[in-house]
């Protein structure tokens, strides 16, 4: 058994469940990796079914489990809570023992009601709004991810202290993943004495934030605190090079993807993230890591954390 662990069942469409066997086949276990397959956090998606791809393929050459091979699905919930419940209800009705997912907060919370109805075990490896386990839908609901209290923790600290005397803004994308980080990072910092000159909200998807960079303009910042995904953090950097303002901006896990720098280009030189320690750099992952780069597949963000997902559950 590999030390990393982790699935990813990447579901091709809302109302169909792809590769999935289902109960019809007695030698199979079906399992499913379920995220944002389509959309714009696709990026995500694909790296959990890589992750889940390898894991199952690695179960699977070592005599699947208990006897039977696994026979992986993907769902794609788009980041859609509605779409993220109707795959749900797909992988339930296909009698899905296994979900690793939900990439989104915003999917996995309402998604592991129908798990925890079904007595499905679903293991997230991206979601870390800390309600989708405070508040758990039931007993066979985890992840193996950590959670926005602790990044945001750790960011609300370091801005205290290395922006003191500074204007800091937080922005988030209203999202559970968002703005549960946003709150998370500015309990922290107004906790270590300092306190933010600004707050907005923007809504996901949006292109045109030269408005909000015009504000943050205005107010003077010079950093942002942003909670929300790379998509918005590499457009609202460019926009606001853009105008010629130099405003730093900080994230969470949701910008470490190539795709961030994609949009971002140069613009995106001195960005922070907070994120766990590498783990492509863990000596238990070499070989995995190692394998996954002889595929031509760099294991970057929560490739290896779907891999880890599956391996757990086995």
């Amino acid at each position: 058994m590999q030390r990393i662990a982790g699935l990813f069942i990447a579901v091709a469409a809302l109302g169909a469940i792809s590769g999935c066997g289902g109960g019809d086949d007695a030698n199979t276990i079906p399992v499913a990796v379920v995220g944002p397959v389509t959309g714009q956090y696709a990026s995500f998606g694909a790296q959990m079914k890589n992750g889940g791809e390898m894991a199952v393929e690695d179960i699977n050459a070592a005599g699947g489990v208990l006897g039977k091979k696994l026979d992986l699905s993907i769902g794609d919930d788009a980041c859609d809570p509605k779409q993220a419940v109707a795959v749900a209800n797909q992988m339930a009705g296909a009698d899905v023992k296994f979900i690793a997912g939900h990439y989104c907060s915003g999917s996995s919370i309402p998604a592991s009601k129908v798990y925890a109805e079904s007595d499905l075990v679903q293991i997230s490896p991206a979601s870390t709004n800390p309600t989708f386990t405070d508040e758990r839908a039931g007993p066979n609901i985890y992840r193996v991810c950590g959670r926005d209290d602790q990044q945001g923790g750790i960011a609300g600290r370091y801005l205290a202290a290395n922006f003191a005397d500074k204007n800091v803004a937080f922005i988030d994308d209203k999202t559970a993943y968002g703005k549960g980080l946003a709150e998370e990072t500015k309990k922290a910092m107004n906790e270590a004495g300092k306190k933010e000159t600004m707050e907005e909200s923007i809504t996901a998807g949006e292109k045109d934030y030269s408005a909000l960079v015009s504000k943050l303009k205005q107010a003077n910042i010079d950093v942002v605190y942003f909670g929300g995904y790379h998509t918005e953090a590499g457009l609202i950097i460019r926009q606001m090079r853009d105008q010629g303002l130099n405003t730093i901006l900080m994230g969470g896990d949701a910008l470490i993807t190539q795709e961030f720098w994609s949009i971002t280009g140069d613009a995106g030189e001195n960005t922070l993230m907070t994120f766990s320690p590498d783990p492509r750099k863990n000596p238990a992952a070499a070989e995995v890591v190692k394998r996954f780069k002889d595929k031509g597949i760099e294991p970057e963000g929560y490739v290896l954390y779907t891999y880890a997902a599956v391996q757990v559950w086995k």
